[in-house]
């Protein structure tokens, strides 16, 4: 029995990023392709940098169609929101999810629930990239 525990503490300590001693973590995502099966690149143009915002929708408010020229991490942090991809289809992501948003692929997304939708998104990109990119 001891063994087997063992054996599985070394399987989660492999399986787990190396953490401070106190300063536990939630992973929230992890990988390389977006939510569309891209394989996520980033713009090497110009300096690094990365933008960090709360986006919020109220119920039924739809953003644009867009793209984006970096790669975007987003988490929703209450409500929920359906993202249209066109002939991709569409996707509806809730509360405490967490994913990376396509980037080639036009989008657009729109509160589907009755409260706010807030919405954490990090373009991790450059300062020459475009973040949001409107599509007509």
């Amino acid at each position: 029995m001891k063994k087997t525990l063992f054996a599985l503490a070394i399987l989660a300590a492999a399986a787990t990023p190396a953490l401070a001693d106190g300063y536990p973590a939630i992973k929230l995502y992890s990988g390389s392709t977006t939510v569309m099966g891209e394989e996520i690149a980033y713009p090497t143009a110009g300096k690094a940098h990365v933008n960090a915002m709360i986006v919020t929708l109220a119920p039924g408010e739809k953003t644009m169609v867009h793209q984006h020229g970096v790669p975007v991490f987003i988490h929703i942090l209450e409500g929920e929101v359906t993202v249209d991809y066109g002939a991709k289809g569409t996707k509806t992501f809730k509360q405490g999810e967490s994913f990376l948003e396509a980037m080639e692929v036009a989008h657009a997304g729109m509160n589907s629930g009755t409260v706010p939708v807030k919405i954490l998104a990090v373009y991790m990109g450059s300062e020459n990239a475009k973040d949001v990119i409107p599509v007509k």
